[in-house]
């Protein structure tokens, strides 16, 4: 699916990996976030085929033009696990409603586990 938006300057379409793109990049930037992972081994393994690692642990899905995303992050040793997933969300509900005109309903963050 895609999101959708008419405003003065036309239609706009953003596609579903544009926006997890975006997300990838936004969590990846906050403190704490060492790595995105995907949740399941076959997901890796057709990223690896497809050539696509920037949306890795980054799931979206649109409804309604309402976006969803679920995040697969990994923290680093000794960081407040809440404090830095408030801080992922709320940076990426940031960024992908700026990039997208769009707003984001929901944002679940998924620790997967913490790095030495």
């Amino acid at each position: 699916m895609a999101v959708k938006t008419l405003n003065r300057f036309g239609k706009i379409t953003i596609t579903d990996s544009a926006i997890a793109m975006t997300a990838h990049f936004a969590a990846q930037e906050c403190y704490g976030v060492v790595d995105l992972v995907s949740r399941r081994l076959t997901d890796s393994l057709m990223q690896l085929f497809k050539g696509t690692p920037t949306t890795k642990g980054v799931v979206v899905e649109t409804v309604n033009n309402k976006i969803y995303l679920e995040l697969y992050v990994v923290l680093s040793d000794g960081v407040n696990v809440d404090a830095i997933c408030d801080s992922v969300r709320s940076t990426v509900k940031y960024i992908v409603e700026t990039f997208t005109g769009m707003r984001v309903s929901e944002i679940v963050v998924n620790v997967v586990g913490v790095k030495l």
